[in-house]
């Protein structure tokens, strides 16, 4: 699902374990999928955790996008097998001055999936996340469930989208944690909805702000680029163990 020369560059000097919550690149891909919460997700990746860390071990988590907004939850509320999070572009953007304006943007996009299909909602998400005006969508049409099924970004639109955009992290617990938290954007997106979440996260919390090669995606645009500057940050302070990455 797009990381595996990320995980592949990491794997000489970590332990390397990824986390699919919604099973899609593990064969349910095609399955019912229902309205995904910030909760479950945190939750699931604590119990992969237990199952993988050896006793009196913590571990390092990165997560990008709603992946992020996960990190951010599981750090508030399982924080005890933790040394440090990494939460990349995390859209929880209702912690912004304008974040129920920008919350109301992402429910824009998830009526124009409903009701123009993928490319439409596509072009209005691009605009959302790069501050332009989108153009009205004309002559698309919704997809049908079987199509939606079997595409991971549909799924995302309708089932992840307006719930992880709505999630409010604890910033209080997050900035009280015994775990490190950084927080990051790519150095593309600059000027950009999410690099100014991730920059607002970072200065309510006291958290350490750090710029990534690429956009919202650098995982796939710059992999290895992304797999260095992520183990010199998981690495700095972090002493001669060698962290778990997930």
């Amino acid at each position: 699902m797009g990381f595996d020369k990320l995980t592949d560059a990491l794997a000489d000097r970590f332990t390397v374990v990824t986390y699919d919550p919604l099973g899609l690149a593990h064969g349910r891909l095609g399955e019912p999928v229902v309205d995904q919460r910030v909760a479950e997700w945190s939750d699931g990746a604590r119990q992969v955790l237990d199952e993988v860390l050896p006793k009196g071990e913590s571990a390092c988590v990165l997560g990008t996008s709603s992946g992020g907004i996960a990190a951010l939850d599981l750090l508030a509320r399982h924080p005890e097998r933790l040394s440090h999070v990494v939460a990349h572009e995390p859209p929880c953007v209702g912690v912004l001055p304008d974040g129920a304006l920008q919350q109301a943007v992402f429910r824009e996009v998830y009526d124009t999936y409903r009701a123009a299909g993928l490319p439409a909602a596509a072009v209005r998400l691009g605009a959302a996340l790069t501050g332009q005006e989108a153009a009205e969508p004309t002559g698309g049409q919704p997809l049908s469930r079987n199509e939606e099924l079997a595409s991971p970004m549909a799924l995302f639109l309708a089932h992840v989208l307006r719930q992880f955009s709505s999630y409010a992290p604890d910033l209080a617990a997050l900035a009280a944690s015994p775990a490190r938290l950084t927080l990051a954007a790519g150095s593309d997106s600059r000027g950009q909805l999410l690099h100014r979440t991730a920059e607002f996260l970072a200065e309510r919390t006291g958290s350490r702000f750090v710029e990534f090669p690429g956009g919202h995606v650098g995982v796939a645009e710059h992999p290895v680029a992304f797999a260095e500057l992520l183990a010199e940050t998981l690495s700095a302070g972090d002493g001669p163990r060698a962290p778990l990455t997930t």
